[in-house]
């Protein structure tokens, strides 16, 4: 089954405004891109997954021009949900059966999590798979079959309102809890769980585990 991934993408400036005060300006700017780059690079090594469609009103960076990767213009910058749809959109356009919305601060994101996920067994008809956050109330991954089975409806309380829209259209609905998709980094408390769970594993999120490595920048000679 064509499978692509959907990934919206505040512009950089506009990204992570609620890690705060707690976080220096400059690991802030740092840390949007490279949790970024790493989830891409995760979706890129996930072998079920042929395009990965970006969706942001952020000017395009060199990096998003290779194979595997297209970029969808969000000119109204109308948040995760409406970016999403216009994702849909355009993987309904090009021919995919299915839908994976992603979001880009998950850099702990395992391609073979990803793999099981996607392998998973198929129904006949409809069906979405939600991947909730690991507070159980958002939703860190929506995967649609066919892509448009449901509108997306990201932001508080998700998790709830994906699985109310679900039974509403007669869909079949699955619950998988992805251990890299479960932490997202919204808040300071997010990026110190972030940084326990890297000091506690071996691999993954190679460029935010370097990043989160180097000294503060207050530290620095």
């Amino acid at each position: 089954m064509r499978t692509a991934a959907i990934l919206p993408v505040k512009r950089f400036s506009a990204a992570k405004q609620r890690l705060g005060a707690g976080v220096a300006q400059e690991l802030h700017d740092a840390l949007v891109q490279t949790m970024l780059a790493d989830v891409l690079e995760a979706l890129a090594a996930t072998a079920a997954i042929e395009l990965t469609i970006i969706v942001s009103g952020q000017p395009q960076l060199p990096d998003w021009d290779r194979p595997g990767l297209t970029v969808v213009e969000d000119h109204l910058e109308q948040g995760q949900s409406a970016a999403a749809s216009l994702g849909i959109r355009r993987a309904l356009e090009e021919g995919f059966e299915r839908a994976l919305c992603v979001p880009g601060d998950c850099p702990a994101l395992s391609p073979a999590e990803l793999q099981q996920l996607l392998e998973g067994p198929a129904t006949q008809g409809p069906e979405v798979a939600i991947v909730p956050d690991r507070h159980g109330t958002g939703t860190n991954g929506l995967l649609l079959s066919p892509p448009d089975a449901i509108e997306p409806s990201f932001g508080p309380g998700s998790f709830e309102r994906h699985s109310g829209l679900v039974l509403a259209v007669g869909a079949a609905l699955r619950v998988e809890r992805l251990p890299s998709l479960l932490l997202d980094i919204d808040t300071d408390v997010d990026l110190r769980a972030l940084r326990r769970r890297l000091a506690d594993s071996a691999g993954g999120a190679p460029r935010t585990r370097a990043l989160l490595a180097e000294p503060a920048p207050t530290d620095r000679a």
